[in-house]
Order: C-alpha cells, then sequence, then structure tokens
C-alpha cells in the first residue's frame, strides 16, 4: 500500500508554519527597529514607529509635507503615488539623491531605510520645505 501524495502530514505543516511565523516576526521586529532608528535621527519619536496612523503623520513630517497629505493616503492608487514623492523628499532629507529615494527607499524600503538607519546619512531637515520656489515673477 502506497501513500498518497495529495496529503501532508499534519505535524510538516506545522512546523512550516511556526518556521513562517518567526520569520515574519523577525522581518516585522527588523522593520520596526528600522523605522525607529529612522525617526530618532530625524528628531522626532522612535516610539511612533509602532504606532499605525500616526507613523505615517510622522514620516509626512520628517519629509517635511503637509499632515492633511494623510488623507491621501486613504485613496487607491494615489496612495502609490504620494509615497513615492515623499520617498524622494525623505532621501533628500537626509541628502541622499531622488534615484534612492525611488529605489532604495520605495522600491526596497527596508534596505533603503536600513541604510539610513545604520549608516553615516544625516537628517538636514525637511526637504519639501527647503525646495519651496517662490512665485513665478514673470
Amino acid at each position: 500500500m502506497g501513500t498518497d501524495p495529495t496529503t501532508v502530514d499534519p505535524a510538516v505543516s506545522t512546523g512550516i508554519g511556526v518556521v513562517g511565523a518567526i520569520i515574519y516576526l523577525a522581518f516585522a521586529v527588523f522593520a520596526i527597529v528600522v523605522m525607529w532608528k529612522v525617526f530618532a535621527k530625524a528628531g522626532q519619536p522612535g516610539w511612533a514607529a509602532i504606532i499605525p496612523i500616526y507613523n505615517i503623520y510622522v514620516w509626512l513630517k520628517v519629509a517635511g509635507r503637509p499632515g492633511w497629505w494623510l488623507i491621501l493616503f486613504l485613496i487607491p492608487i494615489v496612495n502609490i503615488v504620494m509615497a513615492l514623492i515623499v520617498s524622494i523628499d525623505i532621501a533628500k532629507s537626509f541628502a541622499k539623491d531622488a534615484v534612492f529615494g525611488v529605489v532604495g527607499l520605495w522600491l526596497f524600503s527596508i534596505i533603503g531605510y536600513a541604510i539610513l538607519a545604520f549608516g553615516g546619512a544625516q537628517y538636514r531637515g525637511p526637504a519639501a520645505l527647503v525646495s519651496k520656489q517662490g512665485a513665478y515673477q514673470g
């Protein structure tokens, strides 16, 4: 009598689930530590990284964007564009270029933010506030 190849031993599936949960928790803890350090470097409270909506508000403040932009993050598709803009502003706030903002902070965020958190990058102030241009004078 052979074994049915469509059945899975419960012990194996439990082991896979436990290993997956451990990897997920390690990833989540690392992400919290990274954002905590980035917020602390920017002069914001590090604990803001663990408060769900407030962390986006602090993220906007670090970039120099107004707090009402938080509403834009609730709109599908618009939130993707807003995240891209804010990522570029965060990169410029830490004296990095726009390419780092797009590739490092937007596409590969955990790696990019880890570079900001544990690297030598220093917060220079909110980039969006600095780069505002005056009205066109003709």
